[in-house]
């Protein structure tokens, strides 16, 4: 099943992100198999980055919800809110 992860950073915390950047991406590229698409959310003027958006396929929620608690990004506290809903493509068909 397809999940959207939704994750908004606090406000002021572009320096927990630079910090646990490579070890974010680490969990990304450990978990590959998992990800159909994955990407930070941008400021307005798009010069930073204000959260993260990840299109995740796992069985269940609970599975979603494990994989969100262990990003590195998490663990450093990074995010203000942090949403999972159950998604579905509907395109590009195919």
């Amino acid at each position: 099943m397809l999940f959207a992860l939704l994750c908004t950073d606090k406000a002021g915390a572009a320096d927990i992100r630079a910090a646990n950047r490579a070890a974010h991406l680490e969990y990304l590229a450990a978990h590959e198999d998992r990800i159909v698409m994955a990407g930070p959310l941008l400021s307005d003027d798009g010069a930073g980055m204000v959260g993260s958006l990840l299109i995740l396929d796992f069985a269940d929620k609970a599975e979603a919800e494990a994989f969100a608690a262990s990003d590195p990004y998490a663990k450093a506290g990074l995010f203000e809110r942090v949403d999972i809903r159950p998604w579905r493509k509907v395109y590009p068909k195919g």
